[in-house]
């Protein structure tokens, strides 16, 4: 037996080790600080330094804003004090830490339901875990968000395991539902998959099917950890900016300032891919926009095409998305929506969601965005590796859940429950979304290296007692 766990422990140090290289590498040769990660920066150097959740603009002038939740600058303003203001280099390290536990927590939880084998399998699946890991070379949420996951599933699962009630699993999952809020408002989806598993788990502990009121509050306060943090962030934003935003809006827009509200309806008409996302919707309002980058299906005529290449040139001459170029693009989305309203609501959506899933998820690295074309063989050899990597991440994760359904969730029925619910509740979400992002799937994959771990137990799967 102590031979085995010696084994076994090695197994496991030498898996942390090669996620801890492969991390390491994405720090040193594909670091990303630009973008949202020099916004964030803005935002906590201003907040320490000046005690105002603001921008920077010019002449150093800080300016509040409410477009980002203030849970990812926390973690910044902690990491510039003990290791210096605007040292992402301090941060990147930090998140190849806080990556490895989330790697730890993932084989954990795989371990209580599915036994040793499958747990050390979740180990491996996620330190080498590509996707997971480039992130941790860019500072931004997604490796905090994987961490809040991760942790309120496995809290779950202990939680349940130690009888339910109050104990301090139950505010381990507070924390984890509540933070990720913090860090992104659609994380608020954690909590409504979490909660009614708490519940349904409360209900039935009698065996009878009837509530317990002792039981029942328990679940209670852990929705209530969850609502807390938002009420200090909610009146500071009544106080400044007198407006009703517990979260941050959808538009990522200040209070007075223009939602391209037609550009957006516009683009929704014709966009699929990660590449429009990044060459057309990020640059409006801000940079060129060519009508080059434009896909054929933005066009069902040539007066279409005409009058699309008219506003761009009006555009183009300021950069600048005036309130009369938004109604123009409001009336060519108009006429697109009422000439083919099954491509627009059912057929672009399910597009970009299956876009979001199954690209290479190689936006992080020296890739170009049409990586199919130009003639690169490299890079074309890179990034059809990482799609069939990607695929079968997902197809070992369907595969393990059918198979886990297939042999019956006894006690595991309501956790089983929770975490088919998030990815659900996510795609449904995803299907509402603009810009296609691969990085909005990401939030998947501690779910499906824990399905995929199925496949790697010792023995069936069956319902397992508390161990």
């Amino acid at each position: 037996m102590m031979g085995r766990q010696l084994k076994t422990g090695l197994y496991a140090a030498l898996a942390l080790a090669a996620g801890l290289a492969l991390r390491l590498w994405f720090v040193t040769h594909a670091a990303r600080i630009d973008g949202d990660t020099l916004l964030y920066g803005n935002i906590a150097r201003n907040w320490m330094q000046h005690g105002v959740y603001s921008f920077t603009q010019a002449p150093r002038v800080p300016v509040p804003t409410l477009i980002r939740l203030p849970g990812y600058p926390l973690f910044l303003m902690a990491c510039f004090q003990l290791f210096g203001v605007e040292n992402y280099d301090a941060v990147m390290y930090v998140q190849c830490v806080v990556d490895l536990v989330t790697c730890l927590l993932i084989a954990a939880l795989a371990r209580r339901l599915f036994g040793s084998r499958a747990g050390l399998a979740a180990l491996w699946l996620s330190t080498l875990c590509p996707f997971m890991a480039t992130y941790t070379a860019a500072p931004l949420t997604e490796v905090l968000t994987l961490f809040c996951i991760s942790l309120a599933f496995y809290g779950l699962e202990r939680w349940r395991g130690a009888g339910l009630g109050y104990n301090r699993w139950l505010w381990v999952m507070g924390f984890a539902m509540a933070y990720s809020v913090l860090i992104r408002p659609e994380q608020g989806l954690l909590a409504t998959s979490v909660v009614p598993a708490m519940l349904w788990m409360a209900w039935r502990k009698d065996g009878a099917g009837r509530p317990a009121l002792k039981t029942i509050l328990p679940v209670a306060a852990a929705a209530f950890c969850v609502v807390l943090p938002l009420a200090p962030w909610a009146m500071r934003n009544w106080h400044t900016f007198h407006v009703v935003q517990p979260l941050a809006p959808r538009s990522a827009t200040d209070p007075g300032e223009m939602v391209p509200v037609g550009f957006q309806r516009w683009y929704r008409t014709w966009a699929i891919d990660f590449a429009s996302t990044e060459e057309v919707y990020w640059n409006y309002d801000s940079a060129s926009v060519d009508i080059g980058d434009l896909p054929a299906r933005a066009f069902d005529s040539d007066d279409q095409y005409a009058r699309t290449q008219a506003i761009l040139y009006d555009y183009n001459r300021n950069e600048n998305g005036t309130r009369a170029i938004d109604a123009r693009f409001e009336a060519l989305a108009e006429e697109r929506i009422h000439d083919d309203p099954l491509r627009y609501y059912i057929a672009l959506p399910v597009a970009r969601l299956l876009n979001m899933i199954f690209r290479p998820r190689a936006e992080m690295l020296e890739v170009p965005l049409e990586w199919w074309k130009g003639g690169h063989p490299r890079t074309t050899l890179i990034a059809s590796g990482l799609a069939a990597l990607n695929f079968g991440y997902f197809a070992l994760g369907c595969i393990g859940l059918w198979r886990w359904r297939r042999s019956g969730w006894g006690q595991h029925l309501a956790l089983a429950g929770a975490m088919l619910g998030f990815v659900v509740l996510r795609c449904l979400l995803l299907l509402t979304l603009d810009n296609s992002e691969p990085r909005y799937t990401l939030e998947f994959f501690p779910l499906l290296i824990v399905w995929a771990t199925v496949l790697f137990a010792a023995t069936p799967v069956v319902p397992q007692t508390e161990r």
